[in-house]
């Protein structure tokens, strides 16, 4: 599942910007760099490679535009590198002039397949500072030919152009050049409105202080606000430096994430390549109501191109940022910044339903577990921010048949330092009690021994709310939501539920998080052991020693490879096959390709069948882009069959 036939089945193209080498005037020996590269380009599996602004001639040509000899050259030097396309197998955007009745316009031409596809103007012409385009060019707003004569052949002209790939639906391209994209209204929102997926620019912006950093963000931006794949080709350093300098700085940015760049201040040819997802764009849009409602400016002229496989024999991994935790940042900095924007999100969720409710007092459980100590941490923090006293918090240890001494001594231990009110009930004898009521074995170890457990906890701290006139703070975490490792009425239910955005997989991060940022001392000691100790819900009969015989991720599979999965199922919409390549280019060696299938049917399955907790989940505070929530983010029928997901994973045991 890793050649590029399936790539492109799975909803992705790789593609190439390219800064080349070049000499100002020269098209032959810019036609000859620019034929080199598409080699280059077709041997890393690349299907479209884009160049820069007028780069069969050169930007910075100047008066020299208005040379008749120079612009000839320029046209059969864009039929040759048409007869490129052919034999590289690429498709390709290049930048030439071009002169139509009497007015020159700086265009951008799409060429596939050994023939010229169509050619795009120029709208915006910069001539302030630096820039003098109007001197030579003529916009083309000015421009009513529908179609232009190259090498004997009519190619279609114009700015309402879009280009349909003839083997990938997803793929429908949308050229605009420099200026346009620094325009108030960029020609590219009206293509993305009217259908492109992948926004081209061939560019020639000469580099300044600070430019790099402000072009980076606009190519950001602009494929994010058009729900776009977004290709940028800058014009590299063998441009004239009569007064400018330019950089080749080029870009792959798709919905606002930037893929790749290349290295800037060279005089070689640069290229950037990158698999952009066409396949994820045409998603977003669609649950995207506010592209569904815009509509485009005027109308659009679709034209069919060949789009032919990669003519590369290698099989290559998926070129494009994929991180195997996609709830947690790699970057230290970045993800304290999102823990402590997170950690604001819930304590602030929680302050406010305490204001409103009047609640000077709550009750959480606190087992001494990862969940449960984030929840007591968020409301301390919101009890701080309220100007409450922490002795409203009461925190309850419930030990249990699976209880174990390192989990009670964290809880009580930490409790007791932050200040807050502790309570010890032992669960056993009631649990004892109700299992004689119901004349259930106490030695048989099933699901009602576990849940009754489950429940016994939440009547006391349901009871005990009621009793100090208070809120019962729930514990349970997103992750656990997914995939309804929670019991029913149980730890499944509280008067608000702090953690329900919170994938497993960030818990921990936060807790780490709070015990370098938030808390010192003895605190931060016991956060850092609660973050190294299994993840269990400690209901079943500890082995000789306090060993525990019951450990999560044993019986439903890692939360890392399930947090995963969460993220492309729920955020992306992807299909089973989708999310187990994706999966298998994330984890590498760490999980078997029939591990990370084993896990991934289990998923599916509790995603489906546990959908009835979801949807009787208590309020909480949506953290992040993947929400479960009834009222908000997923809305789901409890019946709904996950025979077809279920069918497509056991399909692909055997590929």
């Amino acid at each position: 599942m890793t050649d590029s036939a399936d790539l492109t089945t799975l909803g992705f193209l790789r593609v190439g910007v390219v800064s080349p080498e070049l000499r100002v005037a020269d098209v032959d020996y810019n036609v000859r760099q620019i034929g080199q590269a598409l080699q280059a380009a077709a041997q890393q599996g690349c299907r479209l490679a884009v160049f820069p602004e007028l780069c069969l001639t050169g930007y910075s040509c100047a008066d020299l535009f208005y040379q008749a000899f120079l612009l000839e050259k320029a046209r059969a030097g864009l039929l040759q590198v048409a007869a490129a396309s052919e034999v590289s197998g690429l498709a390709a955007v290049v930048g030439f002039p071009l002169e139509i009745d009497g007015r020159l316009y700086n265009c951008a031409a799409l060429v596939s397949g050994g023939r010229v596809v169509g050619v795009v103007p120029k709208t915006y012409l910069p001539s302030t500072n630096e820039y003098y385009e109007d001197r030579w060019f003529t916009s083309g707003r000015q421009c009513q030919a529908q179609a232009v004569t190259l090498g004997g052949t009519a190619a279609p002209f114009g700015r309402n152009l879009l280009f349909a790939a003839d083997s990938m639906p997803e793929c429908v391209l949308g050229l605009e050049i420099c200026e346009d994209l620094w325009a108030v209204v960029p020609p590219s929102s009206d293509l993305a409105l009217a259908g492109a997926t992948l926004l081209v620019n061939p560019s020639a912006s000469n580099d300044l202080l600070g430019k790099a950093d402000y072009r980076r963000e606009l190519v950001k931006q602009q494929s994010a606000r058009c729900l776009a794949a977004y290709l940028y080709a800058g014009a590299g350093s063998s441009e004239s430096s009569t007064d400018v300098v330019f950089a080749g700085h080029s870009l792959i940015a798709e919905n606002g994430v930037l893929l790749a760049e290349t290295e800037r201040f060279r005089f070689t040819t640069q290229m950037a390549v990158a698999d952009v997802d066409l396949q994820r764009m045409k998603q977003e849009r669609i649950k995207n109501t506010s592209f569904a409602d815009g509509q485009a400016a005027q109308v659009h002229r679709l034209i069919p191109f060949v789009l032919k496989p990669s003519v590369s024999e290698a099989a290559p991994s998926l070129k494009r940022p994929l991180s195997a935790t996609p709830f947690v940042p790699a970057d230290l900095a970045q993800r304290a910044r999102h823990c402590r924007e997170i950690f604001d999100l819930q304590s602030t969720g929680l302050a406010r339903r305490l204001k409103h409710t009047g609640s000077r007092q709550v009750t959480l459980g606190l087992s001494g577990g990862l969940d449960s100590t984030l929840a007591l941490l968020v409301t301390i923090k919101a009890f701080d921010v309220l100007g409450l006293p922490r002795e409203g918090v009461l925190a309850v240890t419930m030990p249990g048949f699976g209880t174990t001494s390192r989990t009670q001594t964290n809880a009580e231990t930490l409790a007791r330092r932050l200040g807050v009110t502790l309570r010890r009930i032992s669960i056993r004898e009631a649990v004892r009690q109700h299992f004689a009521d119901i004349g259930h074995a106490e030695d048989a170890h099933d699901v009602t021994y576990e849940n009754a457990q489950a429940r016994e906890r939440t009547q006391i701290l349901m009871d005990l709310a009621n009793q100090v006139g208070g809120l019962m703070v729930g514990t349970g975490d997103l992750s656990e939501l997914a995939l309804g490792w929670c019991t029913y009425n149980a730890d499944h239910m509280s008067m608000y539920h702090v953690n329900a955005g919170v994938p497993k997989t960030l818990v921990r991060y936060l807790v780490d998080w709070c015990a370098d940022a938030e808390f010192t001392g003895e605190v931060s000691e016991v956060l850092r052991d609660i973050c190294a100790t299994p993840i269990t819900p400690e209901l079943l009969p500890l082995g000789e020693g306090d060993k525990l015989e019951q450990e999560t991720e044993a019986a439903i599979g890692p939360y890392l490879l399930h947090d995963f999965f969460l993220f492309y199922t729920v955020r992306h919409l992807f299909a089973p096959r989708k999310v187990f390549f994706l999966a298998r280019q994330a984890f590498g060696a760490a999980y078997a390709p029939e591990e990370i299938l084993r896990w991934l049917r289990v998923f599916y399955q509790r995603f489906f069948s546990q959908q009835f907790k979801r949807s009787a989940m208590p309020d909480g505070p949506k953290v992040g882009s993947v929400a479960l929530s009834p009222r908000g983010d997923w809305r789901m029928p409890s019946d709904a069959s996950a025979a077809a997901w279920l069918d497509e994973v056991d399909a692909l045991k055997d590929d």
